[in-house]
Protein backbone atom coordinates (compact mmCIF):
# COMPACT_ATOMS: atom_id res chain seq x y z
CA UNK A 1 0.00 0.00 0.00
CA UNK A 2 1.31 3.44 -0.91
CA UNK A 3 2.00 5.74 2.02
CA UNK A 4 1.20 9.44 2.11
CA UNK A 5 4.29 11.63 2.27
CA UNK A 6 4.21 15.20 3.51
CA UNK A 7 7.10 17.37 2.43
CA UNK A 8 8.09 20.04 4.91
CA UNK A 9 8.87 23.64 4.03
CA UNK A 10 12.47 24.84 4.41
CA UNK A 11 11.48 26.99 7.36
CA UNK A 12 8.56 27.39 9.75
CA UNK A 13 7.67 30.99 10.62
CA UNK A 14 6.00 30.00 13.90
CA UNK A 15 6.23 27.45 16.69
CA UNK A 16 4.36 26.94 19.94
CA UNK A 17 4.49 24.55 22.87
CA UNK A 18 1.48 22.33 23.59
CA UNK A 19 1.45 19.95 26.56
CA UNK A 20 0.01 16.47 26.03
CA UNK A 21 -3.01 15.98 28.31
CA UNK A 22 -4.32 12.69 29.62
CA UNK A 23 -7.37 13.15 27.36
CA UNK A 24 -5.00 13.10 24.35
CA UNK A 25 -3.96 9.51 25.12
CA UNK A 26 -5.71 6.57 23.45
CA UNK A 27 -6.06 2.92 24.48
CA UNK A 28 -2.61 2.21 23.00
CA UNK A 29 -1.04 4.51 25.60
CA UNK A 30 0.05 7.21 23.17
CA UNK A 31 -1.34 10.36 21.56
CA UNK A 32 -4.40 9.40 19.50
CA UNK A 33 -5.09 10.45 15.94
CA UNK A 34 -8.02 12.62 17.03
CA UNK A 35 -5.73 14.40 19.49
CA UNK A 36 -3.15 15.10 16.78
CA UNK A 37 -5.83 16.87 14.75
CA UNK A 38 -6.88 18.85 17.84
CA UNK A 39 -3.24 19.77 18.54
CA UNK A 40 -2.70 21.07 15.00
CA UNK A 41 -5.97 23.01 15.28
CA UNK A 42 -4.71 24.67 18.48
CA UNK A 43 -1.38 25.41 16.79
CA UNK A 44 -3.16 26.96 13.78
CA UNK A 45 -5.27 29.20 16.05
CA UNK A 46 -2.14 30.36 17.91
CA UNK A 47 -0.31 30.88 14.60
CA UNK A 48 -3.10 33.04 13.22
CA UNK A 49 -3.31 34.99 16.49
CA UNK A 50 0.40 35.74 16.25
CA UNK A 51 -0.41 37.70 13.08
CA UNK A 52 -3.55 39.36 14.46
CA UNK A 53 -5.92 36.96 12.72
CA UNK A 54 -8.62 34.52 13.82
CA UNK A 55 -10.16 31.68 11.87
CA UNK A 56 -13.26 33.85 11.47
CA UNK A 57 -11.42 37.02 10.45
CA UNK A 58 -8.43 37.04 8.14
CA UNK A 59 -8.55 40.51 6.68
CA UNK A 60 -12.35 40.40 6.73
CA UNK A 61 -12.96 36.81 5.60
CA UNK A 62 -13.12 33.51 7.41
CA UNK A 63 -11.67 30.16 6.58
CA UNK A 64 -13.02 26.65 6.36
CA UNK A 65 -11.00 23.42 6.40
CA UNK A 66 -11.33 21.29 3.27
CA UNK A 67 -9.02 18.39 4.06
CA UNK A 68 -6.53 17.01 6.54
CA UNK A 69 -3.59 14.61 6.30
CA UNK A 70 -1.54 13.23 9.18
CA UNK A 71 1.56 11.08 8.97
CA UNK A 72 2.96 9.53 12.13
CA UNK A 73 6.67 9.30 12.86
CA UNK A 74 6.81 8.12 16.49
CA UNK A 75 4.71 7.85 19.62
CA UNK A 76 3.92 10.78 21.88
CA UNK A 77 3.14 10.14 25.52
CA UNK A 78 1.28 11.75 28.40
CA UNK A 79 3.21 14.54 30.07
CA UNK A 80 5.49 15.52 27.21
CA UNK A 81 5.43 18.96 25.66
CA UNK A 82 5.01 19.08 21.91
CA UNK A 83 6.71 21.74 19.84
CA UNK A 84 4.23 22.45 17.04
CA UNK A 85 5.81 24.21 14.08
CA UNK A 86 3.49 25.86 11.57
CA UNK A 87 3.97 27.03 7.99
CA UNK A 88 1.80 28.09 5.06
CA UNK A 89 2.34 26.60 1.60
CA UNK A 90 0.62 26.31 -1.76
CA UNK A 91 -1.19 29.62 -1.57
CA UNK A 92 -3.80 29.69 -4.33
CA UNK A 93 -6.52 32.05 -5.51
CA UNK A 94 -8.93 31.09 -2.70
CA UNK A 95 -7.00 28.94 -0.24
CA UNK A 96 -3.77 27.43 1.03
CA UNK A 97 -2.31 24.59 3.06
CA UNK A 98 -1.08 24.80 6.62
CA UNK A 99 1.83 22.42 7.29
CA UNK A 100 2.72 21.24 10.78
CA UNK A 101 5.63 19.36 12.31
CA UNK A 102 5.11 18.05 15.84
CA UNK A 103 8.18 17.21 17.92
CA UNK A 104 8.86 16.16 21.50
CA UNK A 105 10.40 19.21 23.19
CA UNK A 106 12.78 17.21 25.35
CA UNK A 107 14.11 14.66 22.87
CA UNK A 108 13.52 16.57 19.63
CA UNK A 109 12.04 13.39 18.16
CA UNK A 110 9.48 13.99 15.44
CA UNK A 111 6.02 12.67 16.39
CA UNK A 112 3.91 13.62 13.38
CA UNK A 113 3.49 15.78 10.32
CA UNK A 114 0.16 17.20 9.26
CA UNK A 115 -1.43 19.30 6.56
CA UNK A 116 -4.77 21.05 6.70
CA UNK A 117 -6.13 22.53 3.50
CA UNK A 118 -8.32 25.60 3.86
CA UNK A 119 -10.30 27.90 1.65
CA UNK A 120 -11.25 31.45 2.44
CA UNK A 121 -14.95 31.77 3.07
CA UNK A 122 -17.57 34.44 3.71
CA UNK A 123 -19.85 32.99 6.37
CA UNK A 124 -22.59 35.58 5.72
CA UNK A 125 -22.93 34.90 1.99
CA UNK A 126 -21.82 31.23 2.30
CA UNK A 127 -19.42 31.71 -0.63
CA UNK A 128 -15.72 31.23 -1.30
CA UNK A 129 -13.59 34.35 -1.23
CA UNK A 130 -10.24 35.24 -2.74
CA UNK A 131 -7.12 34.81 -0.67
CA UNK A 132 -6.69 38.11 1.18
CA UNK A 133 -3.79 40.06 -0.39
CA UNK A 134 -2.14 40.89 2.96
CA UNK A 135 -2.21 37.23 4.01
CA UNK A 136 -0.69 36.24 0.69
CA UNK A 137 1.99 38.89 1.01
CA UNK A 138 2.94 37.58 4.48
CA UNK A 139 3.37 33.96 3.46
CA UNK A 140 3.89 33.67 -0.30
CA UNK A 141 7.64 33.77 -1.03
CA UNK A 142 6.90 34.48 -4.70
CA UNK A 143 4.72 37.50 -3.96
Amino acid sequence: MARVKLELPDTFPFSTEIPVRITDINYGGHVGNDAVLAIVHEARVRFLGNYGYTEADIDGVGMIMTDAVITYKSEGFYGITIIAEVGVVDIACSGCDFIFRLRDKESGKEIARAKTGIVFFDYQTRKLKATPPEFKKLFDPHG
